[in-house]
């Protein structure tokens, strides 16, 4: 047929659905049109009929009746330049991480190491992944909230710009409800109550680090002792009213039980003798969120497999915990 042509699916359009593509390169070609194209079998996929659901893949090649001018074609739109390609294996990563998704928002349970945002010599982060998880969504997933690199667990990103105003907004009014789990050197002398020790930037550190300062901001930090092991260590529950750098890892110190494998504030004190994992044992275990389309999101996620082991050679029973703040939440 005359005025036929064949575009190849460039490395940016992978993993795109077909009727996606074509609302990206020929925006003016309604989808009744794309159909019945589809249906009589003049747009193909490497000569094969196919359905506007169809996934496609770096290097297929799809045939192309006379449409018109496509001025967008082989071309990355705006919002696509900068981004890059992924391996099957980092693609495969950030699914696996995925504990909960719909259509505004998606919750992965983050690996301990892996940084949430770029910075200086950090080229692998979460942030930089999120296009493998955009999907037929036009927008980019976004970014809300974070964790440390080195804190596991719970990290809710939004699939919409209405979603990230919403969520933002909970975050920003303490409406959300966070739950961290943490091994602890030691036993606090309290088995439950609340830290108020406000925080501050320390000196000379760039930000790295923070400390305990009567002028810093105001952090308030609720916690309940789950179990412990004799006096050697023991399982925190810790629930941050307000949400400071480090709040968690400064305050457990303030207990005078450093979490295990945060030498950056417990020193060579926050490390057990023996086959306990020196990685930072703080995992971020539960969220209630205010859902972007109503209704309250409720998330858990389960333990790295590091703090997994250390849980299972304390002895420390995951099974049919309730959970330890609902009496106070009650209350206020």
């Amino acid at each position: 047929m005359s005025g036929v042509t064949h575009q190849k699916v460039q490395t940016f359009e992978n993993d795109w659905r077909l009727d996606k593509w074509f609302k990206v390169n020929y925006p003016d070609l309604g989808f009744g049109r794309l159909s019945k194209l589809l249906r009589t079998g003049q747009i193909r996929i490497d000569g094969k009929r196919v359905k506007a659901s169809a996934r496609l893949e770096e290097g297929m090649e799809i045939r192309i009746p006379p449409l018109g001018v496509n001025p967008n074609a082989g071309k990355p739109r705006p919002e696509q330049l900068g981004r890059k390609s992924f391996t099957k294996e980092e693609s495969r990563a950030i699914h696996d991480m995925v504990i909960y998704q719909d259509n505004s928002v998606i919750v992965l349970n983050k690996l301990p190491g892996l940084a949430v945002q770029g910075g200086s010599k950090i080229t692998r982060h979460v942030d930089g992944y999120l296009d493998c998880l955009q999907g037929d969504n036009p927008e980019r997933p976004k970014l809300v909230h974070r964790l440390d690199k080195d804190t596991s667990g719970v990290l809710v990103i939004a699939r919409t710009s209405a979603a990230a105003k919403s969520l933002t907004e909970s975050f920003r009014n303490r409406k959300t409800k966070k739950i961290y789990w943490a091994l602890v050197v030691g036993r606090p002398e309290r088995s439950e109550g609340t830290i108020n020790a406000p925080l501050d930037k320390e000196p000379g550190t760039h930000g790295e680090r923070m400390m305990v300062a009567d002028k810093g901001k105001k952090a308030v930090t609720d916690f309940h002792v789950m179990d412990s092991a004799l006096r050697a260590t023991s399982w925190v529950a810790f629930k941050p009213v307000t949400g400071r750098t480090h709040q968690i890892r400064v305050h457990a110190t303030v207990l005078d039980t450093p979490i295990v494998g945060d030498g950056k504030y417990g020193g060579k004190d926050a490390f057990l003798d023996g086959a306990v994992s020196k990685k930072l044992h703080l995992h971020a275990r539960s969220i209630d969120i205010d859902h972007p389309d109503g209704g309250l999101l409720q998330i858990t996620a389960e333990l790295p497999r590091h703090m997994k082991e250390s849980w299972d050679m304390f002895g420390f029973d995951t099974d049919d915990r309730s959970d330890p703040f609902e009496r106070d939440d009650d209350a206020r």
